[in-house]
């Protein structure tokens, strides 16, 4: 029955979406799919008999050619760091072996790794944020100039290249996911130049952008709720403002901000008081959350400001 409620999707040219969501079982797991291939994530613990069989239930419910398992735990991040193959497993716990597979988004096709960390290649959640960027960005900017921060594997980036900004830029600290986005863009025919492509911290070249004196016509704010850097330790729930402000100063007379944040403690209010006093001249144009696939869900905040 949860399956059923996204059977449009596919019809729409995405065939990447969250099947279950987290409000629809309970809290106990939430089923991601990138085409037939499932990824069940697990947000308590269970026996080795119970994954196998919540596995099969789907994947026998779905037809699907092979199911991945991440396992949850608070903190799962570090976890991950600490014991990867635990909270993570790279082969799958049901069916055959897909270390890739190519997947769509709006009829967009994206490189997904089940078995790669906890994140598998992009973040189902964040389709309404994307699907603003492709629809916006060629009305507003025409050939402008964008800038797609946090930008993992620059599904933001790609959204604005398709819909014909004339420079965009993805800058994230991690090379390896730089890469792959990357390949992100040439699966759909586009030039992927390493030039737009940055590695390094975001907060240093924010600086730096700033002190070079260029300027966006989009700026895309996708932070992590936490982060350990050369500065210290970074919280959403405290630190945004700052990062607001940093932003905010690379941005064109009329330009925009998409910010977002994925803080489950932080209210959709409080955030946006928080992009306010990091910014005061900014002025709130749109809210929205999580896509349909997401129901009742709270977590993603996304405001576009001008």
């Amino acid at each position: 029955l949860m399956a059923d409620k996204r059977t449009h999707l596919s019809a729409e040219g995405t065939t990447l979406y969250r099947a279950a969501h987290t409000g629809e079982t309970g809290g106990l797991y939430a089923l991601d799919l990138a085409g037939d291939v499932g990824v069940l994530s697990l947000y308590r613990e269970l026996s080795g008999a119970d994954e196998q069989r919540l596995a099969a239930v789907w994947a026998g419910t779905l037809a699907l050619r092979s199911v991945y398992l991440k396992r949850r735990p608070q903190e799962a991040s570090h976890a991950a760091n600490v014991v990867r193959d635990q909270i993570s497993p790279q082969e799958p716990i049901w069916g055959e072996s897909w270390p890739e597979l190519t997947a769509l988004e709006d009829g967009v096709p994206y490189l997904i790794r089940p078995g790669s960390d906890l994140s598998t290649g992009l973040f189902t959640d964040a389709r309404p944020a994307r699907r603003w960027v492709r629809r916006h960005a060629a009305n507003l900017y025409g050939t402008g100039r964008v800038l797609n921060t946090f930008a993992y594997t620059c599904g933001f980036g790609l959204n604005a290249t398709l819909a014909g900004a004339g420079v965009v830029k993805n800058l994230d600290l991690s090379r390896k996911v730089l890469s792959w986005g990357q390949e992100n863009y040439r699966l759909s025919g586009l030039p992927a130049p390493d030039l737009d492509f940055i590695s390094g911290d975001v907060f240093d070249w924010l600086r730096r952008l700033e002190r070079r004196a260029e300027r966006f016509d989009l700026l895309i704010l996708d932070p992590p709720s936490f982060a350990r850097g050369k500065a210290g330790v970074w919280r959403s729930e405290r630190d945004y403002p700052g990062l607001v402000a940093q932003a905010a100063a690379l941005l064109t007379h009329g330009g925009h901000l998409l910010a977002m944040n994925n803080h489950s403690g932080v209210s959709g209010a409080a955030f946006e008081r928080a992009l306010i006093a990091g910014a005061p001249t900014l002025r709130v144009m749109e809210r929205f959350g999580a896509g349909e696939d997401y129901p009742g869900a709270t977590h993603l905040k996304v405001l576009v400001a001008q």
